[in-house]
């Protein structure tokens, strides 16, 4: 089966530093007037290097675009990355960025609540959700029937799930962090060794 492959139009900068200041452990080569930024993909959680022209350095935390028809020279992605190849400002930074993305993308997550299915014949991908078990679970597919959920405030209403914010956030961290995970509700298939993008 075809593969799609899954490219980001926009991500979050994690942190930016000075190549001699953090050795990368693939010989890429780094312009004099660069840095490199570490980088999360708003729409597939996609962990990046590029490298960014110093004139054009975004802070830490800020949105910027990254799609293909970006200039090169302001711009280039080096590779993917792991969790693991985060630096700690970089770690330090995910939690916060990825829950401003639950935050701001509210329909994209709540359309998770109305349409998810099961993973296997006994789990339901609502319970891969921290704080959400088979009983919840059950309530959320019966009201989804009723009517569709239309926010996060309705979801609590409905169901008395305290903060589907935090759950969502907590559950894409540990998508990202655990590179062995079997069900990826949110976040890309982690990179391997050999292939880099």
């Amino acid at each position: 089966m075809y593969k799609q492959k899954k490219y980001e139009d926009f991500a979050y900068v994690l942190d930016l530093f000075q190549p001699q200041r953090q050795p990368l452990q693939h010989s890429i080569t780094v312009g004099r007037h660069e840095s490199i930024a570490q980088l999360l993909g708003e729409q597939f959680f996609t962990l990046l290097e590029a490298a960014i022209n110093e004139k054009h350095k975004p802070m830490v935390g800020v949105r910027i675009y990254i799609g293909k028809d970006i200039p090169r020279n302001i711009l280039r992605i080096i590779r993917r990355i792991r969790y693991d190849d985060l630096t700690q400002n970089a770690k330090n930074e995910l939690p916060s960025i990825v829950r401003k993305i639950v935050e701001t993308d509210e329909a994209r997550f709540i359309e998770f609540f109305n349409k998810s299915t099961p993973v296997t014949p006994r789990m339901h991908a609502l319970e891969l959700i921290p704080g959400i078990g088979k009983k919840i679970a059950m309530k959320i597919l019966e009201e989804r029937e009723i009517q569709p959920f239309t926010g996060y405030e309705d979801l609590k209403k409905r169901i008395g799930l305290q903060d589907p914010v935090k759950a969502l956030t907590n559950r894409i961290l540990y998508e990202l962090m655990n590179t062995e995970e079997r069900y990826r509700i949110f976040v890309r298939e982690p990179v391997t060794q050999l292939k880099q993008l």
